[in-house]
């Protein structure tokens, strides 16, 4: 197998890095918190589930990707690429929108999660960017 996207390889990599990190995150930081505070426990699953459903979105992204990059022909990958990279924008819209709603002095907390998903987007749009190469370069 050829990869014919380093592009895509590369998003996917971190799709899945962010994947486990984002997992790791909530587990050892985030949702041990809501424990020690008097919210139902009703209220503490949905926040877990919905934490966890960007963790295995993100899961999903990394394997897309990763075969993605392994496609020679851009018409199958092209608009799953870009319907990922609107999700991604949409996902720091409503980061950043919430964030200013709620508490517009912690938007600094969001730049390394902003800084992410912008990379991660420019990586996307490269790949989908990226020209066919001619038969002659394909075959060197």
């Amino acid at each position: 197998m050829k990869i014919r996207n380093f592009y895509y390889l590369i998003a996917g990599v971190l799709a899945m890095l962010f994947a486990a990190t984002h997992a790791w995150n909530g587990q050892s930081a985030v949702l041990p918190a809501l424990n020690m505070k008097t919210i139902s426990m009703e209220t503490q699953t949905i926040f877990t589930y919905v934490w966890h459903i960007i963790t295995a979105e993100n899961l999903v992204f990394g394997i897309a990707f990763i075969f993605m990059s392994f496609q020679s022909e851009r018409s199958r990958t092209w608009l799953a690429a870009w319907m990922i990279a609107a999700i991604l924008i949409v996902r720091l819209l409503v980061i950043l929108g919430v964030t200013a709603w709620l508490d517009a002095a912690s938007l600094a907390n969001t730049f390394i999660d902003s800084i992410a998903i912008v990379i991660y987007v420019a990586l996307i749009t490269l790949g989908t960017w990226k020209k066919r190469q001619s038969g002659r370069q394909q075959l060197q």
